[in-house]
């Protein structure tokens, strides 16, 4: 998860902060989306020039998330929130064009201060150093905001598993693989397109993560993981690389052992720093959390 200081450099207008790519978020956008507004714009300066605004949320997990971050940043603004309305659907809205969206005609719900102290709640929740205030949320009424429990229920779901040590998409990946699906790419798709916490190229990562460790799940990738700037390398591999369970991979797999105790664990779930030594889990069948 970014730091909240690269978060805020993202809604910025673009400055002397954004030599990088990827550093401001109309990074992606093209000039036939933005017109005349440009592609240099802050988001509350962007708000200010609409008459209205309609923040449109997919039901996938990590889009919710962001849903609750920008309500939180714009909650001070309250001549912008005056203009806010929010549309909610039950699909991702990315994959139709925007031609065909804008004629859905979907209902916008205001965004009200309920609304507004539910998604500061809800984020602040998230970026907690334990993950107990997003399962408390759980036990909240979070009807404002109709997708988000779905929502973090799939995110709590990504912490470490009770019998594996491994997270929903990492064990699915498993599963995938010994079910005989061997292309990373198609592995990395399948999991944005299922689970909807990791994009795609996140998902790569974590195939990385389950190769390139010490006691590696999964193999048949080069013996050396290329220099993070090689791209084309790295693209490379994971286009034709034909992946197979290790012999560990397969015991975890079948959930007999836990990955945790032979390999090394350091990642972040929102706020919350995962090692080895704590290693906080979640338990799906009783929705529960276990301490380290």
């Amino acid at each position: 998860m970014p730091s909240p200081a690269d978060l805020a450099t993202l809604l910025e207008a673009r400055s002397a902060k954004h030599v990088h790519f990827d550093t401001h978020r109309l990074d992606f956008a093209s000039s036939r989306w933005t017109g005349s507004i440009g592609r240099d714009v802050g988001l509350v300066e962007l708000c200010e020039r609409c008459d209205s605004v309609e923040l449109w949320a997919d039901p996938r997990p990590n889009d919710q998330l962001v849903l609750v971050w920008l309500l939180d940043v714009l909650r001070p603004h309250r001549h912008v929130v005056a203009k806010l309305s929010l549309v909610q659907t039950d699909v991702e809205i990315g994959i139709y064009r925007g031609e065909s969206s804008a004629k859905w005609q979907l209902p916008a719900i205001a965004v009200t201060d309920d609304r507004l102290e539910l998604a500061s709640r809800t984020w602040n929740a998230f970026c907690a150093p334990t993950p107990e205030p997003s399962l408390d949320l759980l036990m909240q009424d979070l009807s404002a905001i109709p997708q988000l429990r779905a929502a973090f229920i799939a995110l709590l779901e990504e912490l470490p598993g009770r019998d594996t040590g491994l997270g929903a998409t990492e064990l699915r990946m498993l599963d995938l693989v010994a079910d005989g699906e061997t292309r990373p790419r198609v592995l990395s798709s399948e999991l944005d397109r299922e689970r909807g916490v990791f994009d795609f190229q996140e998902a790569e990562l974590i195939l990385d993560g389950l190769a390139y460790c010490r006691s590696p799940v999964l193999t048949e990738f080069p013996a050396e993981i290329e220099e993070p700037d090689d791209l084309k390398a790295r693209d490379n591999r994971h286009r034709d690389s034909r992946l197979s369970l290790t012999d560990f991979g397969r015991e975890v797999s079948d959930r007999e052992l836990d990955f945790s105790l032979h390999s090394q664990i350091h990642r972040w779930w929102g706020g919350t720093e995962l090692t080895n030594d704590r290693l906080w889990r979640w338990d799906a069948e009783s929705r529960t959390l276990v301490a380290p």
